[in-house]
């Protein structure tokens, strides 16, 4: 059912209260939900059985009054037809046919617009995530905050939200040293295994790759900032630590670019350390008489703001906890103007989260206690030939994200960014997920990228086959009587196109893009039953014609759902 359908019922069923609420204070909401069993019809209410005990009336005589009183309002002629009492007292309404068919007529007309709101409009939100530390590939986990944020980003664009999407460089700390100097090793002629090989390091190829380079007197660059080059002095740390940090960032870029991910703003840990802002935010928090000095290191009183111990900021080397320059950063988050913060993050970050919001809450700026936001996901297992892979020889440690598309793809980037891409939102951030990349290689239903892709395609053969001009269908004049959709697969797959809008606000609302991938497999699934009970080119003109809007339709919704994920809607397959 369309949203403003289900507007002009609950104003219906208003307009029947008011008379019963007349010299009452009452000012109920009513709300309609999707009775558990469709046989009872498209939308239920339970507002008689709500307002009976206040009304000191019998709820189903109560409901009997709002049903009488709506089936004779003459606008709901065209909407409904039929209004039951059940139970002790829910309403349960049926719509007509007509209504159900005039989503068709609307997803036509609004075409890649269908689904979007205004909701959101005057109202901005930033979304972290990948964030990498710049001393290696990214990794799968990488990629799944690469999916998620990105489904998740343009859930709130199809809101109305201005979104900005930004990646925080870690570009500051011991694992930048650690580059520095694996790199400056791998220069020396030294590799893992040696005497001479530092520990810590990092193994993987990349960091030979970045030595040969640094010694040829290569420049590279990052998608933002200054570029580097490399004066070939291998004894010179402080030239090989940006050269080396520039080089990561470019190959990350390289790999986003792969997965099809962009982002509005780069912000580096270092300037904030750099600009001040670290300092700044101690200085607020000290101002705000929050912390205290204990055993030579500055201290915050995290406990005043719900976590479960006192956290130190300051060592008594005089050096930063991690969590300091988070709390600095999403100060200047709140103060660049974002009330609304999202930070998409491994599982792993789920112990900073109580810390962080202490931070920000102990500055006495009015920030939200739940400021900011996160969605945490777990961890991603690799599955290929039937066996679990842990190594990416590139990497030394882990698959990289590049691995997994270029695997999934069987070599093609574009088909194999799609599977990545659909798989790793498939499952709510909160579960464990199992990537098998047979899986993804496969031509079958097994595989729900190709699944709900086939569907799309699938349309579009059977509108090569009727090879007629699509365009009828968008002139209001020409467009087809609706009226024969009233075959049962007909009849669930327009409830299900009329369903897309209301999921889109849903999976925004709940931070949930899992469902977007959810809601497509529905879909396929729906069209795939229709395709195989009813013909679509059959001699009867109008049924013909009915049905080609129907599909039209559908592949309308399916590319406006996966161009949302960021996944391509090939004709032919």
């Amino acid at each position: 059912m369309l949203a403003q359908q289900k507007q002009e019922i609950i104003a219906l069923f208003q307009a029947a209260l008011a008379p019963v609420l007349a010299g009452t204070s009452l000012t109920p909401s009513v709300v309609l939900e999707r009775p558990r069993d469709a046989s009872h019809g498209d939308v239920a209410c339970n507002i008689a059985m709500q307002l009976a005990k206040q009304l000191k009336q019998n709820p189903r005589e109560l409901a009997q009054t709002i049903v009488t009183a709506v089936l004779a309002n003459p606008a709901g002629q065209g909407l409904i037809e039929a209004v039951e009492i059940a139970g002790p007292g829910f309403i349960n309404v049926r719509v007509s046919a007509a209504a159900k068919q005039a989503v068709v007529k609307t997803i036509l007309s609004e075409a890649d617009s269908y689904g979007r709101s205004t909701a959101g409009a005057g109202k901005q939100v930033i979304l972290e995530f990948v964030s990498a530390n710049p001393t290696g590939p990214l990794h799968v986990g990488h990629g799944r905050q690469a999916a998620l944020g990105d489904a998740l980003s343009s859930l709130f664009d199809a809101q109305g939200y201005k979104v900005t999407r930004e990646f925080y460089y870690n570009d500051a700390g011991v694992q930048i040293q650690t580059l520095a100097n694996s790199v400056q090793a791998r220069a020396r002629g030294f590799k893992p295994g040696d005497a001479e090989w530092p520990e810590p390091a990092y193994n993987g190829d990349y960091i030979a790759d970045i030595a040969n380079d640094f010694k040829a007197g290569k420049t590279v660059s990052a998608s933002d900032g200054l570029p580097a080059t490399a004066n070939g002095n291998i004894d010179d740390i402080d030239s090989i630590r940006p050269f080396a940090v520039t080089y990561l960032r470019n190959e990350q870029d390289i790999d986003l670019q792969a997965f099809g991910v962009k982002f509005d703003n780069y912000y580096l840990e270092s300037s904030l350390y750099a600009d001040g802002k670290v300092n700044s935010a101690v200085e607020t928090l000290v101002k705000a008489g929050h912390t205290y000095e204990q055993d030579g290191a500055l201290w915050l009183r995290t406990t005043d703001f719900g976590d479960d111990k006192d956290r130190v900021m300051r060592k008594t080397d005089g050096t930063y906890t991690y969590f300091v320059p988070d709390v600095a950063y999403h100060l200047v988050k709140w103060q660049r103007g974002f009330v609304q913060a999202i930070n998409i993050q491994g599982s792993d970050h789920h112990g900073t989260i109580a810390r962080v919001r202490a931070g920000l809450q102990a500055v006495d700026m009015g920030i939200p206690q739940g400021y900011p936001d996160y969605v945490l996901h777990k961890m991603v297992t690799v599955m290929k030939d039937g066996e679990e892979v842990k190594i990416s020889k590139r990497a030394g440690s882990y698959v990289t994200v590049r691995d997994l598309i270029e695997w999934s793809g069987g070599g093609d980037i574009a088909k194999g960014r799609d599977a990545v891409r659909f798989f790793l939102i498939s499952r709510k951030a909160d579960t464990e997920f199992v990537f098998d990349v047979d899986v993804a290689l496969k031509t079958t239903d097994e595989n729900p990228v190709y699944y709900v892709q086939y569907a799309h395609a699938r349309i579009c053969r059977i509108l090569e086959n009727w090879a007629g001009d699509e365009s009828i269908f968008n002139d209001v004049d020409l467009s087809p009587d609706l009226s024969p959709l009233t075959a049962p697969t007909e009849a669930t797959l327009l409830a299900t196109l009329a369903a897309y809008p209301e999921m889109l606000a849903r999976a925004q609302a709940e931070l949930g893009p899992h469902q977007v991938a959810f809601y497509l497999r529905d879909l396929a699934a729906n069209l795939h039953s229709f395709y195989f009970a009813e013909k679509v080119l059959v001699e009867d003109e109008a049924v013909k014609m009915a049905r080609l809007a129907l599909v039209i339709a559908a592949r309308q919704v399916l590319r406006n759902g996966l161009a949302l994920i960021g996944v391509s809607a090939p004709n032919k397959m």
